[in-house]
């Protein structure tokens, strides 16, 4: 539904390809404040911002949070804005619309999924859902967030993809049997070991290929995370989890899944892996 993205005040730390990772996944906080206005050491979302700071050790149900937190007019609101047309979005928001549209044309332009089935999980306002089905994919589409559902329903029904269905569901509870999984920016919200139990819902649901991104654990997300120490405050949202590129593969190796190709989607304010893993 969202994905992570830098914001630093030098061009320097953006992001072109993925480096060393650093050791085990990294949490952060999110804080709503305005990212443009902060500057280093915060990672933006959205036009919230992700301070790095120190672990969050809270005693947290990262699911409700991040239910409550799409649900709720601010991250609703933020996010249905971001991805959309309008032209009331700040620098930051576009420049993260434009990141996000750039991974889900990699998805599209490698999809081959004319006359199959494909599951979308965590498909947000539709943003990869309509266009698959508008291509020919009968595509069942949810979404933990009932607002992002009814929104991805009436733009789907106004560009006219009708082979496409939208429920409000959560990951875990997803069941059936697809030709395609897709699972676009949502791994952000999944600590190391429950990402693994995700990638395994994925790979339980596709025959064939699975398309997943993530925010990857680079050793400039661990620097902004230990300068972000100086922005301290409790969350006012939800959290985010940086996971190592070769924790993914592995993931997906244990279910009998190889990565055939990846791609980084970098700008100034988003970065996102992709991978696409197809079934040994």
């Amino acid at each position: 539904m969202w994905s992570i993205v830098l914001l630093a005040a030098a061009p320097a730390w953006g992001l072109v390809a993925p480096l060393a990772p650093a050791a085990g996944a990294r949490s952060v906080s999110l804080h709503a404040v305005d990212p443009l206005t902060v500057g280093l050491g915060v990672v933006a979302a959205g036009g919230a911002a992700v301070v790095l700071g120190g672990e969050d050790t809270r005693d947290i149900d990262d699911k409700d949070e991040v239910e409550k937190y799409f649900n709720g007019e601010t991250g609703f609101g933020r996010w249905n804005k971001i991805y959309s047309e309008s032209d009331d979005v700040n620098g930051v928001q576009r420049d993260i619309r434009d990141g996000h549209a750039q991974t889900v044309d990699k998805v599209l332009d490698w999809a081959d999924v004319e006359g199959k089935s494909v599951c979308d999980l965590g498909c947000g306002v539709g943003s990869l859902a309509i266009p698959l089905a508008l291509r020919g994919a009968t595509v069942s589409a949810s979404d933990i967030s009932a607002a992002m559902v009814r929104e991805a329903g009436a733009r789907a029904q106004a560009a006219g993809a009708t082979s496409a269905r939208f429920e409000t569901l959560d990951l875990e509870s997803a069941t059936g049997s697809y030709d395609a999984v897709s699972c676009i920016d949502v791994m952000i919200h999944y600590p190391t070991d429950k990402m693994v139990g995700m990638v395994d819902r994925l790979c339980a649901l596709s025959e064939e290929t699975v398309f997943v991104s993530f925010a990857p654990n680079t050793p400039q997300l661990a620097v902004l995370k230990k300068i972000g120490s100086l922005f301290p405050g409790p969350s006012k949202a939800t959290r985010a989890y940086l996971h190592k590129e070769a924790d993914v593969e592995a993931a997906l190796a244990k279910n009998g899944f190889k990565v055939k190709r990846k791609h980084l989607t970098s700008s100034n304010f988003y970065f996102s892996l992709l991978m696409e893993a197809v079934k040994a």
